[in-house]
């Protein structure tokens, strides 16, 4: 196909497909991610032929089942009859991680001379402004690809999947959970701000979440009605907050380094089939942001915070580590900051103080 593998940026989930299984293998994740130039990667540098095809090419828009014998009598005509298996074994890729961010920058990684860990601090300001999606790096136009996106994901991903009709109430909805990343998701206020039913709000904020373009956090709780209340949106790529129309996301930095963190966990927990909720002992409470566990059991709490360099943001980062320790019986306690790498003991327990860049990339 004339492509040359070897210019493209490497990434992480290469490493889960199994080209020995008879088995299909599925590769998800949200649009322009990645996800077709993964499969073409891999497949090149492992030499094996294979066929193509784009269903998102509009000449096969309305597409049925029934025509699917025609498009195989297609695939054998153009390619032969030996075509390879196609993959189902779920790869959730996601748009750049930071680590890949900055190996597509040439960003130094390991130096630590002043220059280069100023020079790391620089790319993740820039990361969580810009975001990972792969096409976007090298754009000027950043708000036109972000919001061609975006209309993407709502109008292919959702409307014709779904027969959405009401699109105005989508796409502000859709603005809404953006703008309000790492917060609480209040049916309720929706449905009252837009005027449409809360069952009708939850229905579309599952679409956007099964379009990927958002991702939910449900609390930790050993009661199923428990775990299912109040959930907290994330999106999945930093970018969508300011590269696009009504973005009104503010410069909260510490919101961002979270989302960041969230989506970077959901990339790790997922090759040891770990679980990330968060914590909250009641409504008054200081929560706990990622609360990891393996089936049932808690493994690691972690706080994410931009700044702890005065007394009172690290007591009340600290603290609620502490708290949250005894009930979800875990003394594995992480809080990722902008500050420098050390331990501390507070109240008797050792808390992993780790510095946001050093973590995202180790």
């Amino acid at each position: 196909m004339g492509y040359d593998p070897s210019k493209w940026a490497s990434r992480r989930e290469e490493s889960l497909f199994e080209f020995n299984s008879t088995l299909a293998q599925v590769v998800i994740g949200v649009r322009r991610s990645g996800k077709s130039t993964i499969c073409h990667k891999v497949l090149l540098e492992h030499g094996i032929r294979y066929s193509y095809v784009n269903l998102d090419d509009d000449r096969l828009l309305g597409m049925e089942a029934k025509d699917l014998n025609t498009v195989l009598s297609c695939i054998y005509q153009l390619y032969g009859t030996d075509v390879p298996c196609l993959f189902l074994d779920e790869i959730r890729l996601y748009p750049f991680s930071f680590s890949e961010y900055c190996a597509y920058h040439g960003i130094d990684t390991s130096g630590i001379t002043t220059k280069a860990e100023a020079s790391r601090k620089s790319a993740f300001m820039d990361y969580i402004v810009t975001g990972g999606f792969p096409e976007l790096q090298n754009l000027r136009n950043k708000r036109g690809y972000i919001e061609s996106l975006i209309t993407a994901i709502l109008e292919k991903d959702i409307k014709r999947r779904f027969k959405i009709r009401n699109m105005d109430a989508l796409r502000k909805i859709a603005n809404h959970l953006i703008n309000n990343a790492c917060q609480e998701v209040n049916y309720d206020d929706m449905s009252s701000i837009f005027g449409i039913s809360d069952k009708t709000c939850k229905k579309y904020a599952d679409y956007l979440r099964q379009a990927f373009l958002i991702q939910v956090l449900t609390k930790h709780s050993f009661k199923s009605k428990n775990r299912i209340r109040n959930p907290k949106a994330y999106i999945v790529d930093p970018g969508f907050q300011n590269n696009r129309e009504n973005s009104m996301a503010g410069e909260n930095i510490g919101w961002r380094l979270e989302n960041v963190v969230y989506i970077e966990l959901l990339r790790r927990c997922a090759y040891d089939f770990r679980d990330v909720y968060y914590y909250k002992a009641n409504p008054r409470a200081k929560e706990i942001d990622f609360v990891v566990c393996d089936k049932d059991q808690a493994i690691e709490l972690i706080q994410v915070a931009y700044e702890i360099d005065t007394p009172k943001s690290f007591g009340r980062e600290t603290s609620a580590l502490i708290r949250a320790a005894g009930p979800l019986h875990c003394d594995h306690l992480t809080l990722i900051a902008f500050s420098p790498t050390r331990d501390v003991v507070v109240g008797g327990k050792t808390i992993h103080i780790l510095s946001a860049t050093e973590w995202l990339l180790s």
